[in-house]
């Protein structure tokens, strides 16, 4: 399995907290938040891993050229912000990968069985696979519905009401943005998504494990208690 991490994020709301390191470099028990997510990512069977990165790029390969990792590592430099849509095409065209590959968030972290996603992905011959999870309060998030195993909305969130998300994490076919007409700069969730919903029918995983998010300064204090034993 091939994993695109994107890493190309300002960390804005994080800024008051890590300021001087890209956010998928924030610290935690004394490694940075992408490596613990690298290492299990690893451990789940993941093969070779590609960082999607822009912001303070150089520092995330300058961290793994002196800690390196299980597997082969490849780096795919956005020079300008791309989205989180933009950087997926961007990544996928410049790998020229054959096989699904799973993407996800460099600033989050979810217990995700990824061999059974992946096998899950390939046995039902969907172009998108999405993984879900339940949280407590979908303000930040959305929500997601589902019909018999297929994503068929989205929604927004609500502070203190629980729902299913969308977590961040994929498994899509190599040639998901071969369409014309993209532009270079997207956003998968707010523009890709619920346009080619319709067509496109994501298939569904779900996951009941630990997440986190480290976006806002509360989470990545969480993920600074919680995250070193969830991983391991």
């Amino acid at each position: 399995m091939h994993a695109i991490i994107l890493a190309g994020g300002f960390g804005t709301r994080l800024s008051g907290v890590v300021s001087d390191v890209p956010k998928p470099l924030a610290p935690i028990a004394g490694r940075p938040f992408i490596a613990w997510l690298a290492d299990y990512l690893i451990a789940q069977g993941i093969t070779e891993i590609t960082f999607s990165v822009h912001h303070q790029w150089q520092k995330i390969c300058d961290y793994f050229s002196a800690h390196t990792l299980k597997v082969p590592v490849h780096y795919v430099v956005e020079e300008t912000p791309l989205g989180t849509g933009g950087a997926m095409a961007h990544a996928l065209k410049s790998l020229n990968i054959a096989e699904p590959v799973l993407v996800l968030n460099g600033d989050s972290f979810a217990r995700v069985d990824y061999r059974a996603l992946y096998a899950q992905h390939q046995k039902s011959g969907a172009k998108l696979t999405m993984v879900l999870r339940e949280v407590a309060d979908t303000e930040r998030y959305g929500t997601v519905s589902e019909k018999n195993g297929a994503v068929v909305s989205f929604g927004p969130g609500q502070a203190g009401k629980a729902g299913l998300i969308n977590a961040g994490i994929y498994v899509m076919h190599p040639q998901l943005f071969a369409e014309p007409g993209l532009p270079a700069a997207f956003s998968f969730e707010r523009d890709f998504l619920p346009s080619q919903l319709p067509t496109l029918m994501p298939r569904s995983f779900h996951a009941e494990g630990y997440f986190v998010d480290i976006g806002i300064p509360e989470d990545y204090a969480r993920a600074c208690k919680e995250l070193p034993r969830m991983v391991g």
